[in-house]
């Protein structure tokens, strides 16, 4: 793995490489999603929801995949993400309810901890750069941001924060 320091059991065996770094999203994490009404608009106002992810392993482990569901039963989308052992990069792709189609990748790894990634993305027309950032990963815990910028990544707005928790009966 890279410097990254990942709490989940499963996580002591792993290569070197990076290859496991996301192995801390299989199982069931209930999230608590912060999400601005508007982006890239001066808006402050948040509104706030909770949800529930399943994820999964694909491919032995060289990607993985996670829904995100809401109010019971309305999916909000879900995360495809792949792992290239040449590049020792992941690249994270997300697909809406809205829409369905299968956005532009974030690309990136984790060091020290925070795993970040970043892309090029169209948000109501315009061209953004995108970022994910994840940290503080624990057995039964994470948090992931979502950013956009519009000058090539001088300035960051946050849009969206989830926080991540296990589930009491959980047992991945």
């Amino acid at each position: 793995m890279s410097t990254t320091t990942l709490s989940h059991p499963a996580d002591t065996a792993q290569l070197s490489d990076g290859r496991h770094d996301f192995n801390f999203i299989t199982g069931r994490w209930l999230v608590g999603n912060k999400r601005l009404k508007k982006r890239l608009a001066g808006c402050t106002d948040w509104e706030r929801f909770e949800a529930v992810q399943d994820g999964a392993l694909l491919l032995d482990g060289l990607g993985n995949m996670n829904d995100l569901v809401a109010d019971g039963n309305r999916c909000i989308g879900m995360a495809l993400r792949f792992f290239s052992p040449q590049t020792r990069l992941w690249s994270i792709y997300w697909v809406s309810h809205s829409d369905g189609l299968m956005q532009p990748p974030v690309i990136g790894a984790f060091a020290d901890g925070i795993g970040r990634f970043e892309g090029n993305d169209m948000h109501e027309g315009r061209p953004v750069r995108v970022r994910f950032t994840w940290s503080g990963i624990t057995p039964r815990s994470a948090r992931w941001e979502q950013a956009f910028s519009e000058d090539g990544g001088r300035h960051w707005e946050t849009n969206w924060v989830m926080e991540l928790t296990r589930p009491a009966y959980s047992a991945a």
